[in-house]
């Protein structure tokens, strides 16, 4: 079974989007862990308090918090993991992208018609 880590702009690209996480990972990795680091918790936590209708219990449900090792930004914990493990990771955010595809790593963008689509090098 293979390993999706999510990012904070990742996830709130899902929700605004209205996207089926279980469906739509199923669709493009088959069944995957769902794994969420505490920074990444925390920025979500910490969006939460001003902005409503994140679906956080939803997510924190189906996800399994990873202690990153070192502390630091989470975009670096996410990279470290990512590359570490070569596990996929949901984001939206440019620069993690170009990290991620740099590396010879891979991630999952929230595509219109609410999909994910798989980017792989």
């Amino acid at each position: 079974m293979v390993g999706v880590l999510i990012d904070s702009c990742g996830w709130i690209s899902l929700v605004e989007a209205g996207v089926n996480l279980d469906l739509a990972i199923l669709e493009v990795v088959g069944e995957a862990d769902i794994w969420i680091t505490k920074g990444v918790k925390g920025e979500l936590e910490m969006i939460s308090s001003n902005k409503r209708g994140l679906l956080l219990e939803i997510l924190f449900s189906k996800s399994k918090e990873i202690d990153s090792e070192g502390s630091g930004h989470p975009d670096d914990e996410l990279f470290r993991l990512s590359v570490q493990n070569s596990w996929p990771v949901i984001t939206v955010d440019k620069e993690l992208k170009r990290r991620l595809i740099g590396s010879g790593s891979s991630y999952i963008e929230v595509t219109s018609g609410k999909r994910l689509r798989l980017v792989e090098t």
